[in-house]
């Protein structure tokens, strides 16, 4: 998130012409009949009120797809949906927002109420379009599927032509247009995709991930989070009743606030579940990330070499959000905030530029 926005970029104006977009905004004008009010905890908490979608576009990141046979669906998709609180932990790098230091990995809190649809409160308030989701999944891509038609309402005011059709190069194979539509203005941070491509095959689309600071940052928190899920995926299924999903949800949420100093949950054999320091909880999670990198066939070295940018990381606890945190604070001896964080992101993008992972980047001065 790029730390020198203001409100001013946030208005209509810096939304792009493009049709979808302006649709997505209408659509979710309408069901929540209201402003969009953002309340944001933190050490310096910031509440705001827009009409705008463009709230959404500060948020940026690395959404890796996952391809899964329907088979398997369900024990990936639960795998993936445990290891992305470590994953996340270990990779927050969108400490502020609007000049406001916030979250570890302030894009998670902001996304969800930027596209937020709801306009009442209370215990009978239905999910947000955006969440990690209802519980452990039990009937595969379909109850997904599903649950996102039953439970929010159409955004987008499109069907395909012909309905029903099917793909032109994929005999029997459905294009399901109207549903792939639909299940796009559903943000689960997990999410199910069908595609008809292939032969029509299904994926899950890892949306947590932030972008940067480097390519190379990026790419091990895609091993970290990719590995550990297809380890876990191997496991007995038998951890989904041991650890409620409430845990995992709160989990995900404390993740990005806290990053490496969240308490998160885990399974810890049987019907036990321990709580511990995500630091702690990835340093004990690499050596199985690095087997199931390498029984889905990534070589061997490779997977070392992303995977030790994560141990790294997680010994000097520099992550992006930490190293932006600290170089802010040295920004603003004699500097006005504004100020500040326009140096802060010029420090950053010079170190950025080397490639370099961030564990090993300077302290700012």
């Amino acid at each position: 998130m790029l730390p020198t926005l203001t409100e001013a970029h946030l208005d209509d104006g810096a939304v792009t012409e493009a049709a979808r977009f302006r649709a997505l905004g209408r659509g979710l004008r309408r069901l929540r009949q209201g402003p969009i009010r953002v309340r944001i905890a933190g050490e310096e908490p910031l509440e705001l009120t827009s009409e705008h979608i463009a709230l959404e576009g500060a948020n940026t990141s690395f959404q890796v797809h996952l391809r899964v046979a329907p088979p398997d669906f369900t024990r990936v998709y639960n795998a993936a949906q445990l290891a992305t609180a470590p994953a996340l932990a270990v990779a927050g790098n969108s400490p502020t927002f609007l000049g406001h230091r916030l979250w570890e990995e302030t894009r998670i809190a902001l996304f969800k109420q930027a596209v937020e649809d709801r306009d009442s409160h209370g215990p009978r308030r239905r999910p947000s379009r955006t969440s990690f989701g209802t519980g452990w999944l039990r009937g595969g891509a379909l109850e997904l599927l599903a649950e996102s038609v039953r439970l929010h309402e159409p955004l987008l005011p499109a069907v395909g032509d012909p309905p029903g059709r099917f793909a032109d190069d994929q005999a029997g194979v459905p294009c399901l247009d109207e549903l792939r539509l639909h299940q796009g203005t559903v943000w689960r941070w997990n999410r199910a995709i069908y595609d008809p491509a292939a032969g029509g095959h299904l994926r899950i689309e890892m949306r947590a991930l932030p972008a940067g600071p480097t390519v190379t940052d990026m790419m091990a928190n895609a091993a970290f989070l990719i590995g550990l899920t297809l380890w876990l995926a191997d496991l007995d299924q038998r951890w989904t009743y041991a650890l409620p999903f409430e845990r995992a949800d709160h989990g995900f949420y404390r993740a990005a606030q806290y990053g490496l100093d969240a308490e998160l949950s885990w399974p810890a054999g049987g019907d036990r579940v321990s709580t511990l320091p995500a630091a702690d909880l990835v340093t004990e999670l690499l050596p199985a990330a690095r087997e199931g990198l390498v029984r889905a066939g990534v070589a061997t070295a490779e997977a070392d070499h992303l995977l030790e940018v994560i141990g790294a990381r997680t010994a000097t606890r520099q992550t992006g959000a930490a190293w932006q945190r600290a170089a802010l604070t040295a920004a603003e001896r004699g500097r006005t905030r504004e100020q500040a964080l326009a140096v802060m992101l010029d420090w950053y993008l010079s170190r950025a530029a080397t490639g370099q992972p961030v564990h090993t980047w300077a302290a700012a001065t």
